[in-house]
This record gives structure tokens, C-alpha cells and sequence, in this order.
């Protein structure tokens, strides 16, 4: 039986991002050989370093090329001393996500037997999905205030962008509760201050109306934030706006177990770039000590991509197959300094690899 082929774009960035990158296509390629998955990969440069060589974060060519790619993985981009003329830093992310229209941030989180619990009660097993394309970043090219003393940024919430971003998220609901989840939707705002959060909010009741079959919830963000950290049980899908879903998948990410079991994935209806939440980790890049787990369970999100786009279930079975490899390394070792363990980037993507073996899906 001919193999199933997929181009998949890698741009390994800055830092620590080609060593993670590296780990999880070792993975990938290790699971998806015996189920006749053929990865072909083509790699491509952006970030930080990119952009002090050539002045641009990413070229025109290069989104050319990794548009026409059935997926994308992502390193980590930045650095401290490189940044624009204004300060700010280098991120071909939120670049990759205005080009191609990358409008859902999808943001899964799960705590594993064997990571340290940061919190003294409740089980951690949510969805986090972000708005990316507006919201507070709405206004990111605005050209600059003409008076010294004072700057601002706009928030900006749309119909077009709230009805596309809550289709996905009720399908996302629909999808956990079929495989045995809850199935459940909240909404986090800050409806009662902001007139483009009660906007919002209006046009979640609208959704909610049409998939009668999810149950939804609404929430304003900080008492939403005080929740997660009280009670993270509660939740099992969420949806927010753009700058709220920042800050609150990074809260996420830490009563999971930190930034290094954190992937992401940012989606459109038509495109999909797979990365770890955490960045180019500047104090341990080239020392071999990175936390790869978030980019492999970034790798098996893509393969998920795959399955649902070309109803390929060998990729759902590579998706599985990876978290449960990953789930038996965390529980048994070895595990990485930030997980209190002591083993390298190396021998952790060998453990991983090593357990999809042994692991039944």
C-alpha cells in the first residue's frame, strides 16, 4: 500500500527552537514510518537572527512556500538584543498568523502523572482557544500617537471574526465530548466594562443558540483567572479574546506543569502552524537541556490536523500514539530539569520514542 504523503514546512527559529524542532521530528518520523505516513519536509529560516541578517523576520518567499505546505512546525522566535527600531521584538508567529489568517490560537493543556503539581486540588484537562487576529492586537500597525505624552492601542471585535471563532470552538467542544469529555463551552470576557466584550458576548449567545447540544457558560476574565488557579476542574473548553487568551493560557500552561508541556497550535480553515507556547529560552539554548515535550505534542496536534483535513486515520493514530508515549516518559522518567528530573533533550526524545513502541493506543 503506497504511503500517504504530506509536505510539512519546518522553521526551527531562534534559541532553543532547532533542538526542540529536531526532537519532535525524531518522534514524528519514528511513529509515523510503521503506520505508512511519509513526511516530507522542507526547511525554512525566520526569526530573530533572520531578521538581523536580511531585515526581515520572514520573507515574502518564505510565506509563499509554507503556504503551499499541508502543515507547518514551528520553533520558538526572538531574542533579547534583536529588536525593531520601536522596541519591540521579532515574532514571524504573529507575522505567519496575519498572512495566512490565522484566527483560532488552540491552546491544550493536561496534567500528566509524574509533573510536579503546582496546585494542591483539581485536574487539569482544558482547551484554551484564543482569538489571534484581533482583540487588542487588532491595531498592532496603527501608526503612532503625534503626541509625546501619550500612546494607545485599540481593541477591536468584529461579527466576521467572532462567528468564525466560535464555530470552531463549538466544534472543538463537540469533538472532546464524543471522545468522552464534557463537552463544555465558556466564554471569557470583560463584558461588563468594555462595549466590544459585551459585543462579543452577544454574538456567543447567538452561537450557543445554533449547537444547542453544548453546554456554554459565561465569565468575566479575572474572576475566570481566579478560577483556573481555585478550581481548573471547572473548565473544559474556553474562548476568548485575544490579549485575555495571552495572559490566560500562559496561567494554563503553569498549573499544567510550565511552558515546556505546552504546544499550540494557531488555525484558519485552510492553514495550520504547529509550535511549542514557550520561547527561545536564551540562558539554555545549545546546552541540550530543553524541555522538548511541548513541541512533540505540538507535533501530534499536527498530525491530528492531518487526520481531520484528509480523513487520514492513520495520523489520528499517530496523534494518539504520541501522547501516549509522552504521557508513559512523564510518569516513569526520564524527565527534564524544569520537571525536577535530570535528563537532556536527547534522552528524553529517545524515552519518548522508545515508549510509542511499547504503548498501546
Amino acid at each position: 500500500m503506497a504511503k500517504a504523503g504530506y509536505e510539512i514546512a519546518v522553521l526551527p527559529g531562534d534559541g532553543i527552537g532547532p533542538e526542540v524542532v529536531d526532537a519532535a521530528l525524531s518522534v514524528m518520523a519514528a511513529i509515523a514510518e510503521p503506520l505508512d505516513i511519509a513526511l516530507h519536509l522542507t526547511r525554512h529560516q525566520a526569526g530573530a537572527f533572520h531578521y538581523r541578517d536580511t531585515g526581515e523576520a520572514i520573507s515574502a518567499a518564505t510565506l509563499a512556500a509554507i503556504g503551499a505546505a499541508d502543515a507547518i512546525l514551528f520553533g520558538a522566535a526572538g531574542w533579547p538584543d534583536i529588536r525593531r527600531p520601536d522596541g519591540t521584538e521579532i515574532a514571524p508567529q504573529i507575522d505567519m498568523r496575519e498572512h495566512f489568517g490565522l484566527f483560532a490560537g488552540l491552546r491544550p493543556a493536561r496534567l500528566f502523572d509524574g509533573v510536579p503539581r503546582v496546585l494542591a486540588r483539581g485536574e487539569v484537562d482544558m482547551l484554551m482557544i484564543r482569538e489571534s487576529t484581533e482583540g487588542l492586537f487588532a491595531g498592532r500597525h496603527d501608526p503612532p500617537s503625534n503626541d509625546p505624552d501619550t500612546s494607545s492601542d485599540r481593541m477591536t471585535i468584529t461579527r466576521a471574526g467572532c462567528e468564525r471563532l466560535f464555530e470552531v470552538a463549538f466544534a472543538q467542544a463537540r469533538a472532546r465530548k464524543r471522545a468522552g469529555g464534557r463537552g463544555h463551552l465558556t466564554l471569557f470576557d470583560k463584558a461588563n466594562v468594555l462595549r466590544s466584550n459585551a459585543f462579543m458576548r452577544r454574538l456567543f449567545d447567538e452561537a450557543a443558540e445554533r449547537h444547542p447540544d453544548i453546554e456554554t457558560d459565561r465569565m468575566y476574565i479575572d474572576h475566570a483567572c481566579l478560577t483556573m488557579v481555585t478550581d481548573p476542574g471547572r473548565f473544559d473548553v474556553v474562548v476568548t479574546e485575544n490579549q485575555f487568551g495571552d495572559i490566560a493560557s500562559e496561567i494554563l500552561a503553569a498549573i499544567a506543569g510550565g511552558l515546556g508541556l505546552s504546544p499550540s497550535a494557531d488555525v484558519s480553515l485552510s492553514h495550520a502552524v504547529f509550535q511549542p507556547c514557550h520561547g527561545t529560552a536564551p540562558d539554555i539554548a545549545g546546552k541540550g537541556i530543553a524541555n522538548p515535550v511541548a513541541t512533540i505534542l505540538s507535533g501530534a496536534m499536527l498530525f491530528d490536523w492531518l487526520a481531520e483535513r484528509h480523513e487520514d486515520p492513520a495520523c489520528a493514530t499517530a496523534a494518539a500514539s504520541i501522547r501516549a508515549a509522552v504521557a508513559a516518559t512523564l510518569a516513569n522518567g526520564p524527565r527534564t530539569r524544569d520537571l525536577g528530573g535530570t535528563a537532556g533533550t536527547m534522552r528524553v526524545t529517545e524515552a519518548i520514542i522508545a515508549a510509542a513502541q511499547l504503548e498501546p493506543v
